[in-house]
């Protein structure tokens, strides 16, 4: 069938499984398959939500460019970190870990700018996705089929590509400093 030529090849699939085996390009072409409507919604809500200012900041191609980094590196979290904490060996779908590397961008960004959780409760994005990644955190391991070491890994990915480009190291945890932005769009 159609589905299962697609999970054979373009699925993010378990090194070492030989019903699915892995292929390079699956690195990318997992990011760009979901699983329903609903995973495919919920992850371009929060494309267009936290990454629409990025992009507007950055521009397009350094958006693009950090968005795949972030979803190359959730991928190699999974199929190298995951074995780790779960025997359950099933292929990857879904832009998941790269907009966990979109909401710490945001948080790092932005951190006091205030998001409406569940669309009620007004919470500081810096607090919000700190709470993201610790309930990521806590459920490494379960056998729920979510790919949380992919979600960690992506979050984590771009935590460390922007202490890298900030200018200053001794920001490291210093989430309060408001980002430069400047009136002419980079390319």
């Amino acid at each position: 069938s159609i589905s299962a030529y697609f999970m054979h090849y373009f699925a993010l699939n378990p090194i070492g499984v030989k019903m699915f085996p892995f292929y390079p390009w699956q690195l990318i072409t997992y990011l760009f398959m979901h699983g329903n409507f609903w995973h495919l919604f919920m992850n371009m809500f929060a494309l267009w939500m936290f990454g629409m200012e990025l992009e507007n900041i950055w521009g397009s191609k350094k958006f693009l460019t950090y968005y795949l980094m972030c979803g190359v590196g959730a991928g190699l979290s999974n199929i190298l970190i995951a074995p780790l904490f779960t025997d359950l060996m099933l292929p990857t779908i879904g832009a998941s870990g790269a907009i966990y590397g979109i909401l710490v961008a945001f948080g790092m960004l932005f951190p006091d700018r205030e998001i409406f959780l569940y669309f009620l409760f007004p919470i500081k994005a810096k607090y919000f996705v700190l709470i993201y990644m610790a309930i990521e955190l806590l459920s490494v391991g379960s056998n729920t089929g979510v790919a949380h070491a992919a979600h960690l890994g992506g979050g984590l990915i771009g935590f460390i590509y922007l202490l890298i480009i900030r200018n200053n190291i001794n920001e490291l945890f210093r989430f309060n400093k408001k980002p430069k932005i400047t009136t002419k769009r980079p390319t």
